[in-house]
């Protein structure tokens, strides 16, 4: 076995080493020390920290709602509190570049807190990519609507990266004579859909629009 990781046959999963662990610690830290160096271009060393805050803080939140699950899915998945809703966010406020290196650095956060290892590609997929995809909000930044939009468009992406994993990883789950395509793409729209559904309609409501904006304005001042 690896240094990283040892394999669990009775489970059919990978488990993390210590020094996995601080691997994956330490391409965390990489990922924050980018967020920063790649910061907008003129951006004062205050602004370059502001903004490193916020993501953090946007992490935080998203870790900690998380954890408030209103359902869960038997195979990993689960409804929360607008935790998706705190990564796009950084997106709208300092654009995709940003929001797409936050996204992959709190998929390695949950990664390091709740990880499911099956295969190295799979890890990628269900990770630093799906919630990387969060980030694609940036691109919509200076829409009208800019923060649904991009919210529906970032939660569209991490849904894809699952489906991928789903159907390459995990077809075997599929009930007998389902078709392992259809079993995923209605297995991971079970608990993506709800969430993206009851937020976006939250986005709509106009005090919350208008604080949204506010923050953003105080975020990038």
């Amino acid at each position: 076995m690896s240094l990283f990781l040892t394999y669990d046959a009775e489970n059919y999963e990978y488990i993390l080493k210590p020094l996995g662990y601080a691997a994956l610690a330490f391409i965390f830290a990489i990922l924050l020390l980018a967020i920063a160096a790649l910061a907008r271009k003129g951006a004062t060393r205050r602004m370059r920290t502001k903004e490193l805050v916020f993501c953090a803080m946007a992490m935080a939140l998203a870790t900690v709602t998380s954890y408030i699950k209103l359902a869960s899915l038997p195979y990993g998945g689960s409804i929360t509190l607008f935790s998706m809703l705190f990564i796009t966010i950084i997106g709208y406020f300092y654009g995709a570049k940003t929001g797409l290196i936050t996204g992959a650095a709190y998929g390695i956060l949950q990664l390091i807190t709740g990880p499911y290892i099956y295969a190295p590609l799979q890890v990628l997929l269900d990770y630093p990519l799906a919630f990387g995809a969060l980030g694609l909000s940036g691109f919509f930044c200076r829409r009208k609507h800019g923060l649904v939009i991009g919210y529906i468009v970032g939660v569209i992406g991490r849904y894809i990266c699952h489906v991928i994993s789903g159907y390459v990883f995990f077809a075997e789950y599929a009930p007998e004579g389902m078709n392992p395509m259809v079993y995923t793409l209605g297995y991971n729209l079970t608990y993506i859909l709800p969430e993206m559904i009851v937020t976006a309609v939250l986005l709509c409501i106009p005090v919350v629009a208008k604080a949204i904006g506010q923050v953003k304005k105080q975020a990038n001042e």
